[in-house]
């Protein structure tokens, strides 16, 4: 991973199964709110306002998450394209990394459906911060 942004997420009761681990689908939830922060914070754009979908998400379980634990996502862009970015995650606890994650995300026209490419201003923001050239 390149530089990484940070987010802290809290566990809730309700994230856990009957074993007392945080429900693997709530993952998907806790990358979910690191996306959205850097979205927000470093892309100077609101959630509400992004053309953001998702168009891959592969998550790989390394260690429960519990109610004791308070984890951190950790996230980087690693691949950034003319209107998609690769983003990887860790879930990080005390104990270590309990779980890596990676999204592909896409710019689209909120009309359409359709890609489109990237903003200029939006790929100055993710090399600038991710370390990454702009696409070609």
């Amino acid at each position: 991973m390149s530089e990484k942004f940070t987010t802290e997420v809290p566990v809730r009761f309700r994230d856990l199964d009957p074993h007392d681990h945080v429900n693997h689908a709530v993952y998907a939830s806790y990358i979910e709110a690191a996306r959205i922060d850097y979205i927000e914070e470093v892309l100077g754009v609101r959630q509400q306002e992004a053309a953001f979908v998702i168009a891959n998400l592969e998550i790989d379980y390394k260690r429960p998450v519990t109610l004791d634990d308070e984890p951190v996502v950790e996230l980087a862009v690693t691949d950034l394209g003319k209107s998609s970015c690769m983003m990887e995650y860790e879930i990080l606890t005390d104990d270590g990394v309990a779980a890596t994650a990676e999204t592909t995300i896409v710019n689209t026209d909120a009309e359409t459906g359709r890609p489109e490419p990237l903003p200029d201003d939006i790929v100055t923001r993710i090399s600038e911060f991710d370390g990454l050239a702009p696409p070609a």
